[in-house]
C-alpha cells in the first residue's frame, strides 16, 4: 500500500541508491518513542530493511543519535555501517572501527552533583550522564519541565558559551557548543563510503535540525517526522519500499 503511494509522490524522489547516503536518527524516527529509553522496541523487520538498504547503497548507511554508541549497538548490532552518538560527540566510521571523540570543554563536576541532588527531590525525573554533558528527563513528570529548564539555563550561562541547552523530547540536554548532528554529518560525509554521495537525513526532533541544515548545505535531502512521514512506521515502510525485491 505504502510503496505505490510513495512512488507517486514527488516529495519522496531521491537519487538512485547507488548514489545516496542515508543518515538516520533512531528514537522517534526508526523506532517509536517509549516511556523510557530502555523500553524502546525494535520492530522485527527493521533490521532486515536496514541491512538491505545498506547493501543497496554500498554501505553508506549511518545512524546519528543522541544516545551513546553502545546503546545503538545493543538495538541494531552492526547493521549500520557508521554510528554517531551523543549528537556527534562520538563517531565510529565503520563496524568494529575505533570510536573517535570530539575535543570537548571540561564540564564542571559540581553540575552533576547539583543535578543529582535536585532530581532526587523531583519524583518522575531522571538524570542521564553522557560523555560530553548530561540530560534531565521529565517524561514521567512533565510539570517539572520549567524548574529543570531554569536550573539548566543557569548552569549554561556560567559556561560562557562553552555549553548549550538543547530541548529534546520531554528532556533538557546540556551539551558542548558546536558539537551536534550537523558536525557528525559533515565528518561522515568526508570519508568513504559516504563521500561523493547525495545525503538523505531523516529525523523527528529539534536536535535533528543541525543535521538537516548540514545536509541542505550539501545539496542533499532531509525529511522530518511527522511533517513528511506521520510516524516511524510509515518511514520504515518507505525504506522497505526502496529495497523491495532486493535480496
Amino acid at each position: 500500500m505504502f510503496g505505490s503511494s510513495f512512488a507517486q509522490d514527488s516529495r519522496f524522489k531521491i537519487p538512485p541508491l547507488s548514489q545516496t547516503a542515508f543518515l538516520l536518527d533512531f528514537d522517534g524516527t526508526l523506532v517509536d518513542i517509549a516511556p523510557t529509553p530502555e523500553a524502546v522496541v525494535v520492530p522485527p523487520d527493521l533490521l532486515e530493511t536496514l541491512s538491505r538498504l545498506r547493501a543497496a547503497c554500498g554501505d553508506a548507511l549511518a545512524v546519528i543519535s543522541g544516545r551513546p554508541i553502545d546503546q545503538i549497538d545493543q538495538f541494531l548490532g552492526d547493521v549500520p555501517f557508521a554510528v554517531a552518538g551523543e549528537h556527534g560527540v562520538t563517531i565510529r566510521h565503520r563496524p568494529g572501527g575505533p570510536v573517535e571523540r570530539a575535543v570537548l570543554p571540561s564540564m564542571p563536576q559540581r553540575w552533576l552533583v547539583q543535578a543529582s541532588d535536585l532530581l532526587a527531590t523531583l519524583p518522575g525525573t531522571r538524570l542521564e550522564h553522557k560523555q560530553g554533558g548530561f540530560v534531565l528527563h521529565y517524561r514521567a513528570a512533565p510539570e517539572k519541565a520549567e524548574v529543570l529548564r531554569q536550573t539548566a539555563e543557569r548552569w549554561v550561562r556560567e559556561s560562557d558559551g562553552a555549553f548549550t541547552l538543547q530541548p529534546a523530547k520531554m528532556a533538557w540536554e546540556i551539551r558542548p557548543t558546536g558539537v551536534d548532528k550537523g558536525y557528525a554529518v559533515s565528518l561522515l560525509m568526508e570519508t568513504a563510503p559516504f563521500a561523493g554521495r547525495k545525503p538523505v537525513f531523516v529525523g523527528d526532533d529539534v536536535t535533528d535540525e543541525d543535521g538537516m541544515a548540514a545536509v541542505h548545505r550539501m545539496g542533499g535531502t532531509f525529511f522530518r517526522i511527522p511533517a513528511d512521514f506521520p510516524t516511524p512506521a510509515v518511514l520504515r515502510a518507505w525504506l522497505a519500499s526502496l529495497v523491495a525485491g532486493r535480496g
